[in-house]
Parts: structure tokens; sequence; C-alpha cells
């Protein structure tokens, strides 16, 4: 009997109970933790697995990603995926998750021991005080209470740092495009420009990702911006301070002192920051906790586990999440959105420049993002037949294909449906559809007619004039064909105007068929439609 269960390796240290979730979550795995340091072993046997869970020694390069051929998943236990080519991933249709919240409280904490050890400078008093050297007047510090802390960044990390920052006393800001005043106020910070931010902080801390945007956002323009004697700490990534500048401010007295672990270049064998006296530096231990590892790792498999045999997507980097509870209710809208977009890909035959949904009623309150993306691999599947739900966004994008999503309260009889409208060179086309309560996709509308159609394996689509005989004929050649027909769905959009026809059959369209019908009378055009249900 072939074994049908997803198989996953392991190419990083995970503790043994991570490593048991995916066999109890039935999924078959190998552990090799040897494998991520050796790429080409590695490579060589990558198109074996369903999914691969990785921490930071593990590359997945574009070239390991182009040799995974059965790849589905990447899972990496910890925050960042500098490590993971996003864009490789991204075009094989490979989804990427990381495990943003297993290490927050690590990590924070973590920025607020180096703004405290700075602060005191209590490496250097401890390296003195061992030496044998009593030098109490050389390590005078500052408290910590009274002082503005400014946040780079109020995510998930910076939240908790606020909040313990809060806890002793001090005044918090924060710089965050994307920080509400609402949830400002529910961490007790200021929300501020980050001009502002840079002249009141007397301790800055950095929680921000690195983008185009966030690196180097501290440099020598920025730093002259601070008050003097201001404290940095930088727990966050290696990019967002240029570390030559900060130096130089240092060395001048303009900046007090300095936590960083983490550089611009890792491992760090070297940095203009070393050997400075007011600078604390650690080896990216931002996470590096027994509970942070343990979290991770757990975490990582009960994801990539939930994914590979339920579909449930979580903390997905280049994908939208669905979320386990979620994922039975909106399956089979994705199957219906996947339907309309195959059924637009297969009828459509110019270049694509716009894709307009419609979500209404209840539909519009779903994961309306991961069905958008369900639609645009059924209208490229046509032509590419590897593309998924990951990879179709990109595709799009590489392609300036315009992506427009709407969504309104129930307007009609339907309590919720899609309705999908394409524009092209040439023309425009539209599709509705909606899920009935045996979970099965219809389509209800085309080209503006409503009619009301099973998507089934095998079907036919016709545009015709609206004149007696229609069907008839159509039936005929289907029976001197030996083809069966399922079900016969018509609409119009007046009588003796344009009709359509979708027609349910048992077998695929012999080519040769479709000749035939396109020559009959009153037939404007044919299609043979298949769908992957």
């Amino acid at each position: 009997m072939t074994n049908t269960k997803p198989r996953v390796l392991v190419s990083d240290a995970l503790s043994p109970t991570a490593v048991q979730i995916f066999t109890d979550n039935g999924c078959d795995v190998d552990f090799q933790p040897e494998l991520g340091k050796d790429k080409d072993a590695l490579l060589a046997v990558i198109d074996q697995y369903d999914g691969l869970a990785i921490r930071s020694a593990t590359k997945a390069t574009e070239k390991l990603i182009e040799s995974a051929t059965n790849l589905k998943v990447i899972g990496r236990a910890g925050i960042g995926v500098d490590n993971v080519d996003l864009k490789a991933a991204s075009r094989r249709g490979i989804i990427v998750m990381n495990t943003p919240f297993g290490n927050s409280i690590t990590t924070a904490e973590h920025a607020l021991s180096l703004m405290m050890a700075v602060a005191r400078q209590i490496p250097a008093a401890d390296a003195s005080t061992q030496a044998g050297k009593w030098e109490k007047s050389r390590f005078m510090g500052v408290e910590l209470t009274g002082k503005t802390l400014g946040l780079i960044g109020a995510g998930n990390i910076g939240s908790i740092v606020a909040d313990r920052a809060r806890g002793m006393k001090m005044r918090v800001v924060a710089f965050d495009p994307f920080l509400s005043e609402e949830r400002a106020k529910e961490m007790g910070v200021e929300k501020v420009e980050m001009s502002d931010l840079l002249a009141r902080a007397d301790f800055i801390t950095l929680h921000t990702p690195l983008t185009d945007k966030t690196r180097n956002i501290i440099d020598a323009a920025a730093i002259a911006k601070m008050k003097d004697g201001v404290r940095i700490v930088n727990c966050a990534r290696g990019g967002l301070v240029v570390e030559a500048a900060l130096a130089e401010a240092l060395k001048s007295g303009k900046v007090a002192g300095a936590g960083f672990d983490v550089f611009e270049v890792e491992p760090a064998n070297e940095s203009p920051l070393f050997g400075l006296p007011n600078v604390v530096c650690t080896p990216h231990l931002g996470a590096a906790t027994t509970e942070a590892q343990e979290n991770v790792a757990l975490q990582v498999a009960e994801q990539m586990s939930a994914y590979l045999t339920r579909g449930a997507v979580q903390n997905a980097i280049n994908m939208p999440s669905i979320t386990a509870e979620e994922a039975p209710r909106l399956i089979p809208f994705v199957k219906l959105s996947e339907a309309l977009g195959s059924f637009v890909g297969q009828v459509t035959d110019s270049p694509i420049t716009q894709v307009e949904v419609l979500y209404d009623g209840h539909v519009a309150q779903m994961n309306t993002k991961a069905l958008t993306s369900a639609i645009l691999a059924g209208i490229m599947r046509p032509q590419m037949s590897d593309v998924n739900m990951v990879s179709a966004p990109v595709i799009a994008a590489e392609r300036g294909i315009k992506v427009m999503e709407m969504t309104r309260e129930k307007s009609g009889v339907f309590d919720g449906y899609i309705q999908l409208n394409v524009v092209t060179e040439l023309y425009s086309r539209s599709i509705a559809g909606t899920v009935f309560s045996d979970g099965k996709p219809r389509f209800i509308q085309i080209k503006g007619i409503n009619m009301e159609a099973e998507a089934t394996p095998h079907m036919l689509y016709t545009t015709n004039s609206d004149v007696p005989g229609i069907i008839g004929r159509i039936g005929t050649m289907f029976g001197e064909a030996d083809i069966n027909i399922a079900n016969f769905n018509l609409g119009r959009d007046k009588q003796g105007g344009a009709a359509i026809a979708l027609v349910e059959l048992d077998a695929p369209i012999p080519a040769e068929f479709l000749g035939r019908l396109t020559a009959m009378a009153d037939i404007d055009s044919a299609k043979a439609l298949e769908f992957d249900l």
C-alpha cells in the first residue's frame, strides 16, 4: 500500500518533543540535523519531502528550492527568514512559515537586560572588579526611572518592552507606521513621529524588521538629531544601525552607550563597535533561552503538520493565513474560487490586465485574501499547471495584472456569493458562483446571464442564439459520440436574445467534436472545460 502521509525533513536541531509532534499529527518525519550544515547532502535528498523544518543553519537557497520538486512548506523555528529565498519559494508555490511569537518575551527581556547593562556599565564593572580593582568612581551610571524610552517598532516584542519599561516608571514614546492611536493608548505609550522620538528619547530600542525602508534607519543624520548622552539598544536586526556612524558618536560622547545583540555582518568577527568601553555586545542571543527555543520548535511543528494534514495556514510569510477553525468553512469557497478562476482562464484567450473580485454577503466576512489567491491560481492554471495559491499572486504582480477586491452586504437571494470580472486588452468577462449546503460549488451567473450549474470535472460551455432546437441538436451530437449528458443548464438574457449553456458530461469531449459544434448554425462559440474538483 502506498504511503500517503506527508514527509517532513528536520534539517536543524529541534527537540524530541517537537519532532514527535509531526508523528502524532500524521506526518512521517526524518530528523537529520546534520544536513543543515551540509548543503550538498541536503540538495541530494530534498526532492523526497513535502515539508522542511529549519532553524538558522539551513540555507533554503534558490538552488535548493528549485530542486525541491515536492516541497509544499518551509517552517522556520524563529522569527527571521533571512536564510530562506522568499521570492524563489513563492514562485514555486512553497509556503514559508515562521514563529513570530514563540521568542517574543525572551527577545524583549534581552533588550531590557542590555539597556540596564548599558545604563550601569555592568560588564565593564564586572571585568574590572574580577581583575582585583575597585573603581567605584569610574562606573557612574544612570537610573531608568523617569527617563524616556523611544521604541522604534511597536509590534509584539516592542509592546512587551513598553510594558516592562512602564513597570520601571519610564515614559515610553513609540514610532511605528502601523501603530494606531487606539493601540498606543492600550499600550500606555505616546505615538510620535520619528524626528520627535529622536529628539526626546534618553534610551532608544529597535524592534522592527529589516526592510528597504528600515535599513540604516539610524545613521549619522539620525544620531545628530538625538539628545546628547542617549543610549541605543538593538536586539532586532543587523543593518538597522550604521555601525561606523554609531562608533564615531560613541567616541565623541554624543551617544553615551550602546547595547547590541545583532550586527550588519553575522557571525560578527569584527565590528566598529568592538573594543569601545561604553558598548555591550552579545552574539545574537535574543531568542537564546531554553524556553524560547522549545516554544518556537513546538510551534513550527504544529503549524507545518496542521498545513500538511488539514490545510490550515498559520504565520505564513508569503500567503494569507487560514486557521484550523476556519479551514472547514473556507475550503468549499476556496474550491469555488478556483473553479471561477479556472472557468475564466479556460475561456479567455487575450492577455488579462485586471482582475476584479466582489464578495457579497457572508462571504465578505471570510478570509478574502486567501480566496482571491485561489481565484488567481485558477485563472493561471490552464496555462501554468504548477501554479498555486502561493505563487499565483507573485506571478500576477510580475505580469502587471492589477487585482482589486470589493465587499458588500447581502444584496440578493443568495446568502453569499463571489463575482469575478476579468479585463483583457480586447474585452471583459464575468462569472459568479456560490456554495450550497452540500458544499459543492455552483455557477450562478455568466456574462450577466443568470443560471445555475454545479461545477463538475467535464463540462461544455456554449454561447448561442436563443432559438428553438439548440438543445436537441447538441444532445443528438453527444449521443452519436457516445458521451452521456449528466445535466443540461441553460440561461438567456431575453427571449430570442443571447443564450448560454453549461453541459455536465460523464467524459471528456473529443477535440473534433468541438469543431462540429462551432460549425453548427446559431452556435457562436463552444469550449470544453475541465475542473479539478
